[in-house]
């Protein structure tokens, strides 16, 4: 015991998220038990921690003493001119009150529950034609085929993108999310600001479109957003923002809790049998995949003011914070047995979504999306199986697969 306990001080003492010990991609929860163990508000350096306790990272969600707001952090990274800066500086998951409050009532009024339902029955046309797909491929890969399919024409209907425009879509999306990795190389900056340009480019010219012939705007959430609500509206350069903010947010998400979901299934047999049998289960078993392989791992906060967190420990202002989700979601003090998947878990309070003024403003929409997928995956390909490695995102704040290549049985 004192061998094994040495060892895990070792791994919380030096651990790093610029420079990741070997094994922590593949398999983190080793790591995130020994920081929880013995280092769960973990010093990366003198002004930013890692915190891995459930409890310590819904605190700093709750906490009204915390900032989303990104320019102190990107401006170091991107440069104050940089496209990359003026994008993330600008969507709705890097700002504070007043805007985040406007932006996100406007996105969340377009994205409300009747327009989700509406979008149900053309999301099961589109998982079942890309299942007909799907059995047609000589080789067939879960997540090109089918998981990276379904969002980017998810969002693309939603803005009512001209189905011949949407080819880029999915490289736009990639290019401008991994250039929030911790520590993003210079190919990959060149690589997201020469993205963001791009996609600017064509939204402008969509825009203008849009507002010389306007769609309905029950369907149509550019025009929508375009419109604005009652009490305001987008400006232009808002409107632009977080136009790609829809796509990065839903493509990235959403393909990776797919991904993920479906090798979780694929590979625990006794839970996907359950499932089979129960197909009412599909609900609390999104939940339990979203809680055991969280589609992002890393969330961030800058406090503003000191926040005393549960475990003991009091934040100074002016701390950046990296809020593990995929750790907190692990916590045996809340989740019983933490490791196992279990699709009827109940109670589950995971924060796959976040939570707070900045829970995630797709979630349901994410939701159905996978419960679509996945439920319709497996009735069609029961005896779907993993064939050959799955080849994992090397990237730490998104959690998931570049391919998945499958066995439809």
């Amino acid at each position: 015991m004192h061998d094994t306990d040495d060892r895990g001080a070792a791994l919380a003492r030096d651990f790093s998220l610029a420079n990741p010990p070997p094994g922590f991609i593949d398999h983190p929860a080793p790591f995130w038990a020994a920081l929880r163990r013995h280092a769960p508000v973990h010093r990366l350096d003198e002004r930013s921690v890692y915190l891995t306790a459930y409890d310590d990272v819904l605190a700093v969600y709750r906490s009204a003493a915390v900032s989303s707001d990104k320019q102190q952090a990107f401006a170091p990274v991107f440069g104050t001119g940089a496209p990359l800066y003026a994008h993330h500086t600008t969507s709705l998951v890097f700002n504070d009150p007043p805007r985040h409050t406007r932006v996100r009532r406007i996105l969340m009024g377009a994205l409300n529950q009747r327009a989700i339902a509406r979008m149900e029955a053309g999301v099961k046309a589109l998982v079942d034609d890309l299942l007909d797909v799907l059995a047609g491929e000589p080789a067939p890969d879960l997540i090109a085929h089918f998981a990276a399919q379904i969002p980017v024409e998810v969002i693309g209907n939603l803005l009512a993108i001209p189905r011949g425009d949407r080819g880029p879509l999915r490289g736009w999306s990639l290019a401008i999310l991994s250039a929030l990795e911790p520590a993003p190389s210079a190919a990959v900056q060149a690589a997201g600001n020469a993205a963001v340009t791009e996609f600017l480019d064509y939204l402008r010219m969509l825009v203008a479109e849009r507002r010389a012939q306007p769609g309905d705007p029950e369907v149509d959430v550019l025009t929508r957003l375009m419109l604005g609500d009652a009490e305001g509206a987008l400006d232009e350069a808002e409107l632009m923002h977080n136009c790609i903010f829809l796509l990065n947010a839903g493509h990235e998400t959403t393909t990776n809790l797919i991904g993920n979901g479906a090798l979780l299934l694929m590979t625990h047999r006794d839970q996907l049998a359950r499932l089979l049998a129960e197909p009412a289960l599909i609900n609390p078993a999104v939940e339990e995949l979203l809680r055991l392989e969280s589609p992002i791992q890393i969330n961030n906060r800058l406090t503003t003011e000191a926040v005393p967190l549960p475990s003991g420990t009091t934040l100074p202002a002016g701390t950046f914070v990296h809020l593990a989700i995929g750790a907190a979601n692990r916590d045996p003090a809340v989740f019983a047995d933490p490791d196992r998947l279990d699709i009827t878990r109940s109670p589950n309070h995971h924060l796959a979504f976040g939570q707070g003024a900045h829970a995630c403003s797709g979630m349901n929409v994410a939701r159905m999306e996978a419960r679509i997928a996945l439920g319709r995956l497996f009735q069609r390909f029961p005896r779907l199986a993993p064939d050959g490695e799955p080849v994992r995102d090397r990237r730490l704040r998104f959690r998931g697969f570049s391919r998945l290549p499958v066995r439809l049985g």
